[in-house]
């Protein structure tokens, strides 16, 4: 059977330039357009249908989309992005580009845009110049001054689901896209989540960052390293490798502390640059004669050979033998080491599935 094609969606940004286009076409030609072309600053072009237009006078206008991610799972898919258009006489033409309800406003240094700016990065500005652009060369226009107001009803909502309040932006969501294409599946929202994440803390004067893999993982390290500013912590998913090239950006790091359940360690150990959830029964066959070596013991060896998953075998393995563990950790410091070219020390604890901690580089004898 053939697999599934996946659709590709577009980004926050490109719905905002959709929407400027809208107004701004409703503005100098008297018509409602219910979609608009958008052309990516990859080239690429796309129609993108039009949710609203209201005239608000001879001067201004403002029109909406629904966000399309695609087959990206994200939490702005389906939200509704909008623009306020205002034009007023000019020498040439000017833009203006504000952030409205929904949008957030940056409140610490470390990101693309500066501290007060509302949070639209340079990619989004870019598409909505240049829709301006191509609505005044099709219309011959004379200058205007053309103040874009970008706002989304829901955004304050969204971005409790997100974290911009960590990384200093508050009041909405951000207006992202490198090239305003969603590619499904693809890694790259995620990617410079991590690398926001970093410059914020990089800002700070942080220079040990904690590296989690997800939400649970990050509230047993903050349980664990409760000194540490909520801008040290960072989760940075399944990516192993693309994390620690992020963190190698910035000189002010200088040591990376991973708190990670004993199923990634274990694809860490393995030196899996990224630890998705493929890949679990070669994990576990590696992990089983790890065991049998270390520890000489065959029954343990049989019952890793024939565990579930990795949860399941740390239930053999912990507390009962912390060589093993040990080993584990060994080898992630290794395989981490030679990510960071020696340039960044690495800590690594990993966390029984209560948040206790089963075994950490730094205080081995701390065994149980």
């Amino acid at each position: 059977m053939a697999s599934k094609v996946l659709k590709q969606g577009f980004t926050t940004g490109a719905a905002a330039a959709a929407s400027v286009k809208a107004a701004l076409l409703a503005l100098v030609t008297s018509q409602t357009p219910v979609v608009v072309y958008i052309e990516f600053l990859t080239g690429e072009k796309k129609t993108i249908a039009i949710k609203e237009v209201l005239r608000l006078s001879d001067t201004c206008c403002k029109a909406s989309v629904i966000k399309d991610a695609g087959d990206d799972p994200d939490i702005t898919h389906k939200a509704e992005i909008g623009a306020k258009v205002t034009l007023s006489p000019a020498k040439e033409l000017k833009l203006i580009i504000k952030g409205g309800k929904g949008v957030g406003r940056v409140t610490k240094p470390g990101l693309e845009v500066g501290v007060g700016e509302p949070a639209i990065n340079s990619g989004p500005r870019q598409m909505i110049l240049n829709v301006v652009k191509e609505v005044f060369a099709q219309t011959s226009l004379p200058g205007k001054q053309v103040i874009v107001e970008v706002f989304v009803p829901r955004g304050e909502i969204l971005a409790r689901k997100t974290l911009n309040a960590r990384l200093g932006i508050v009041g909405g969501i951000s207006i992202l896209g490198t090239t305003g294409i969603v590619k499904p599946l693809s890694h790259d929202a995620y990617i410079a989540t991590i690398r926001s994440s970093i410059s914020v803390a990089a800002a700070r004067g942080i220079d040990t960052l904690v590296f989690t893999t997800g939400r649970r993982s990050e509230r047993y390290a903050m349980g664990l390293f409760p000194a540490f500013f909520e801008e040290a912590f960072v989760q940075t998913g399944d990516f192993f490798k693309a994390a620690i090239d992020e963190a190698l950006t910035k000189k002010a790091v200088r040591e990376i502390i991973y708190t990670v359940f004993f199923g990634k360690a274990v694809k860490m150990s393995l030196g899996f640059e990224h630890t998705h959830a493929a890949k679990s029964e070669l994990t576990l066959k590696t992990l089983a004669q790890w065991a049998r070596e270390i520890t000489g013991n065959e029954h343990l060896f049989c019952d890793i050979s024939q565990a579930n998953t990795a949860r399941h075998a740390f239930s053999y393995i912990y507390p009962a033998y912390p060589g093993l563990l040990g080993f584990v950790v060994k080898k992630i410091m290794e395989n981490a080491a030679g990510f960071a070219r020696g340039k960044i020390c690495i800590r690594v604890v990993i966390l029984a599935f209560d948040g206790q901690i089963a075994f950490d580089s730094q205080n081995p004898k701390e065994l149980p």
